[in-house]
């Protein structure tokens, strides 16, 4: 039993798969924030053309 352990202990394998996800995770959480921040400055811009447009009455 006490083998078992120390066999246990010094088998790394699984540690890979652990640092994979967890950086996976960290991409994508990055990605999430960065296209809610590039969508609500997107949309403001936006809003902000439209009233600078429908601002210009030539006609």
């Amino acid at each position: 039993m006490l083998n078992l352990i120390k066999n246990f202990r010094s088998d790394e394998s699984g540690a890979v798969t652990v640092d994979w996800v967890v950086l996976t995770a960290a991409v994508v959480g990055l990605a999430i924030a960065a296209y809610t921040a590039i969508e609500t400055n997107a949309n403001t811009l936006v809003t902000a053309a439209g009233a600078a447009v429908a601002a210009e009455n030539d006609f």
